[in-house]
């Protein structure tokens, strides 16, 4: 059952705006369009790639996140949607790939697998955009009730992240630190590393 963290969250997010990091990414997308969405959450993310013409496969752990998506776009025809994990989902091929604060909670066992997964679904020339979680972020601290989110909490270094990219041409690697307020109204410290990258 979701907890009601996950659900505020999707209340707070379903609206949000979007990054620039993932306008710059579309911007960069010169194959057929067709798109991976990770983690989709309440589906802003969804909503702006559908709206750049792209047809799009998203995914998420939970059914709240897929009930929520299927109705608000149950009239698009170009979204496929999937309660599925970064584990067992079939990736198709794609020229886009967003995973944006999603594989914060993948399984570290399963990473490596994961991200050949997710080399594997890009095309030559296909764009990722997504985030990783750093070590200064309050969710990867000991006090960070996982409990009440997802089990796992991924947390790498910058040069992990840059050694996954070798078979990408990086556009953009921005590590952001910041303090501030969750969308639920809790104290937070970000340190998140967002990637924009061409698979070669």
């Amino acid at each position: 059952m979701v907890s009601q963290e996950i659900e505020a969250y999707y209340d707070a997010t379903a609206q949000r705006n979007i990054r620039a990091d993932l306008h710059y990414a579309v911007s960069l997308v010169s194959k057929k369009k067709v798109a991976i969405d990770c983690g989709c959450g309440a589906g802003a993310d969804i909503a702006y790639i559908l709206d750049n013409g792209f047809e799009v496969h998203a995914f998420d752990v939970e059914q709240e996140s897929i009930s929520r998506c299927q109705e608000r776009f149950k009239n698009d025809e170009k979204l496929s949607l999937f309660k599925d994990s970064f584990e067992s989902f079939e990736y198709p091929k794609a020229s886009f790939l967003v995973a944006d604060a999603s594989l914060f909670f993948c399984a570290k066992q399963s990473f490596d697998g994961v991200w050949h997964n997710i080399e594997k679904a890009l095309v030559s020339g296909g764009v990722f955009c997504g985030s990783f979680l750093g070590s200064e972020d309050t969710m990867a601290t000991p006090e960070f009730d996982a409990s009440v989110w997802w089990p796992n909490v991924l947390v790498l270094t910058e040069d992990q992240v840059r050694n996954k990219l070798n078979a990408f041409q990086i556009k953009r690697f921005t590590e952001h630190r910041k303090s501030g307020v969750t969308p639920q109204g809790e104290l937070h410290e970000w340190h998140i590393f967002s990637v924009v990258a061409i698979k070669i």
